[in-house]
């Protein structure tokens, strides 16, 4: 395993084994036939490329009104716990007492994206964000603590964890986007992304 830093953003490459990937992947699935994948609306009427579910006391969500967090998926019922693999992750890589409340999952399908965004939906900075990488590379972009100048980009592979904490906290990143059949740890393809965020 490496670990590479660019811009405060520390990236573990090949942090998660063929094995882990697996238990993940199975997890996921598990939380998505009881919360499925909806596709949000962005306060501007238009629909996100990426397909969203997740799990924990909170959602992430998008619609007309802003971004937000809620405690239902937009079914009604209430989010699925954050499995236990997932939050394994979370406890080795932060070492902290305190524990997630919302594990938001992306997928990306071949033509799906994630523009340059801060994530700053949540109550305290001070906690990081970890992202799991799984399925498809994608293109992460890194960019400043405000928006414009130069951005730094890398390939994020299967297996990959990100931790974003400190200064880098709140710079913009995204998705430009993903080399399809570049995995093939999902049946069907696409890339899944899972994001461990203390929310309150």
């Amino acid at each position: 395993m490496t670990i590479l830093r660019l811009r405060g953003f520390e990236i573990h490459k090949g942090r998660l084994d063929a094995a882990a990937q697996q238990e993940i992947f199975a997890a996921v699935r598990a939380v998505v036939r009881k919360a499925p994948l909806f596709r949000p609306d962005t306060p501007y009427g238009r629909k996100m490329s990426v397909q969203m579910s997740a799990a924990g006391r909170y959602g992430w969500f998008s619609d007309r009104n802003g971004y937000r967090y809620v405690n239902e998926h937009p079914s009604g019922g209430a989010w699925p716990e954050i499995p236990p693999s997932v939050l394994k992750v979370w406890d080795q890589l932060t070492g902290l007492a305190r524990q997630p409340e919302c594990c938001l999952i992306n997928y990306y399908g071949p033509e799906a994206r994630m523009g340059l965004h801060q994530d700053k939906d949540e109550a305290d900075f001070d906690f990081p964000v970890v992202s799991i990488s799984l399925g498809d590379d994608g293109l992460l972009r890194i960019g400043n603590a405000s928006r414009g100048g130069r951005t730094e980009s890398l390939w994020l592979q299967s297996g990959d964890v990100v931790l974003m904490g400190g200064a880098a906290r709140l710079t913009y990143h995204g998705i430009d986007r993903i080399r399809p059949g570049s995995s093939t740890l999902l049946p069907k393809g696409g890339r899944l992304n899972l994001t461990l965020r203390v929310v309150e």
